[in-house]
């Protein structure tokens, strides 16, 4: 494939408004974060209320048997991201467009209602654990106010705030994570069994830790990143005039741009995989030595954040606060990122205008499909599921419905024809494939264990 032709209009306008006009001037620390976008935001994502119960039920139930799951998980993980970014990047499109694009609709809609119903589910199981969390705090507020409340705050924040503003929101919404890292640091930790049990896999072929193994795969490399990101990286092209917003153009990239990205991405990666072993070390430590192996309340997942207060008086509601507070700042960035996945999906499967950079008159059925999804997700807390339980289960619905979306990513990314030079080499065809293997014998391994 050849060079691409840009039109006229974007070469001009390129000479207009360089790219990263004073990227050359940051050094250091401060042009590394300007670096961070996408990458870092659906790294966040990742540790959504959903992964936080997997990754807290996994270290509480088994203990020192579940660390080395980061480990493996961080090249596969970014393996896929890498190559979903790249796909958004080089087409200018989301996934579901491009997919649109070059395979038939027998294709296009079954990966759209699989994503669909994965993210609705996962909606209203973070905005359950939202309200149970914050009912730690004011127990006398009804659970089902709470959830909707949380559904609406979340919808004015997606529909009203400008893009630009909500990504920088997103950033700053993941710090409630480092709670974890700082309890894993006051309390007893047995550094060198620790990174025994994270160098050295530890497998069992039960039905409940294949359970548990699904799910920290799931809510590890999920299905509404894969959607999120590839997209979220189109809208970062376009904010960056990279891409006409109302053309069918091709986008100005480079071999720094691409390696940007792959940087941006690597660190969100590596940030959500060491969060989710700080989960998992801490739910070791503090629960499952203490003789408790199962979590259910949002109370109990709490009790694993005790140590970081135990010097302070009320201790117990302290530590209620801290995870209700890290449990609400996740779920408000990750409810939305659900939402906006499942509409950048359909949206582009219709050939909808689409984008959180257009505001709500430019692009009412993308906006529509997000409010609904949202409001679906959270109906589903009124119909008697558990919160706690509710969560992790989501994660291994994602786990097994990862699977075959994986595999269509590893073969788009791999074609020329949609890549062009950009496509997939060996390193990152070697992770996607990994991914769909691993992920793939897991699952039916755990179907089978059902059996």
């Amino acid at each position: 494939m050849g060079a691409p032709q840009f039109p006229d209009e974007l070469i001009k306008h390129e000479k207009k408004t360089p790219a990263f006009p004073r990227e050359s001037k940051k050094k250091g620390f401060s042009r590394f974060l300007r670096i961070l976008g996408p990458g870092i935001v659906t790294g966040a994502a990742d540790d959504d209320p959903s992964g936080i119960a997997t990754y807290s039920q996994a270290g509480t139930q088994f203990g020192f048997h579940m660390p080395w799951t980061m480990l493996f998980t961080f090249p596969l993980m970014t393996a896929v991201q890498e190559a979903c970014a790249r796909v958004g990047a080089v087409t200018g499109k989301g996934l579901a467009a491009t997919v649109r694009d070059h395979y038939s609709k027998k294709i296009l809609y079954p990966v759209v209602a699989l994503v669909v119903t994965a993210n609705t589910f996962n909606i209203g199981s973070d905005i359950g654990a939202m309200a149970a969390s914050t009912r730690l705090l004011l127990p006398n507020v009804p659970f089902a106010l709470l959830a909707v409340t949380f559904a609406i705050i979340i919808l004015i924040l997606e529909i009203m705030v400008s893009y630009r503003t909500y990504m920088h929101i997103l950033k700053w919404l993941a710090m409630a994570l480092f709670a974890y890292f700082i309890t894993a640091f006051m309390v007893r930790v047995p550094w060198v069994e620790i990174l025994k049990a994270t160098l050295i896999p530890h497998v069992e072929l039960n039905k409940d830790f294949l359970y548990i193994i699904v799910g920290i795969f799931g809510t590890t490399i999920s299905p509404y990143l894969f959607f999120w990101q590839t997209s979220n990286v189109v809208e970062d092209e376009i904010a960056e005039h990279r891409l006409a917003e109302n053309t069918q153009s091709i986008p100005r990239i480079s071999k720094p741009y691409l390696k940007r990205l792959r940087i941006d991405t690597a660190v969100g990666m590596l940030f959500s995989n060491v969060s989710a072993w700080f989960i998992i070390v801490v739910g070791a430590v503090v629960l499952n030595r203490a003789g408790i192996t199962d979590i259910k309340t949002a109370a109990d997942a709490a009790k694993a954040l005790e140590p970081l207060v135990q010097s302070f008086p009320n201790a117990g509601f302290l530590a209620k606060l801290i995870f209700s507070i890290g449990v609400i700042g996740i779920g408000l960035q990750s409810v939305p990122i659900l939402a906006g996945s499942s509409s950048y999906a359909v949206s582009e499967t219709f050939n909808w205008r689409e984008g959180l950079f257009r505001k709500f008159k430019q692009a009412r059925e993308f906006y529509f499909v997000i409010i609904f999804g949202t409001l679906v997700g959270l109906i589903f807390n009124f119909v008697g599921f558990d919160p706690m339980k509710a969560l992790v289960l989501t994660a291994v619905f994602n786990g097994i419905a990862a699977v075959p979306l994986i595999y269509l990513i590893a073969r788009v990314s791999a074609r020329e024809d949609i890549m062009g030079e950009h496509k997939s080499g060996v390193w990152s065809k070697l992770g996607l494939w990994t991914a769909f293997l691993v992920m793939g014998i897991f699952a039916v391994a755990l179907l089978l264990s059902f059996l």
